[in-house]
């Protein structure tokens, strides 16, 4: 097995953004459900030329994962290439910041966010 690399301090940080619906989300109604909905996607959108996150993948476990997701397993899952500590709290600031509606209202309240970081790995990378 070959030895593993160091991380380089210059290098992006291999993140993986765990995105959870909590139990207020499914105790909404369906117009607070939809405010909700349609808030995520601009909350999420432009990560690169906004955070300079390269996005690598992501994944919606929704049709197979019915309910709220207080830790594993998560909803969705967002993989990026985040340039340091501090942006990865950035992103994860989405969810404070984000109103949903007009009422004052902040999307931490229907979603949950970790993020996880590390290097890439070094096998199984094809």
């Amino acid at each position: 097995m070959p030895a593993a690399t160091p991380h380089a301090t210059n290098s992006p940080l291999r993140t993986l953004f765990c995105i959870g619906v909590t139990q207020e989300f499914f105790n909404a109604g369906d117009e607070e459900r939809a405010a909700v909905a349609a808030a995520i996607p601009p909350a999420f959108e432009s990560l690169a030329d906004r955070f300079g996150v390269r996005v690598l993948g992501t994944l919606d476990d929704d049709q197979l994962m019915v309910g709220a997701s207080a830790a594993w397993p998560w909803t969705s899952y967002i993989l990026a290439d985040v340039p340091d500590l501090d942006t990865v709290s950035r992103v994860c600031g989405i969810v404070r910041e984000t109103e949903v509606g007009t009422g004052g209202v902040r999307l931490w309240r229907y979603l949950r966010i970790e993020a996880r970081t590390g290097r890439p790995l070094f096998f199984g990378t094809e």
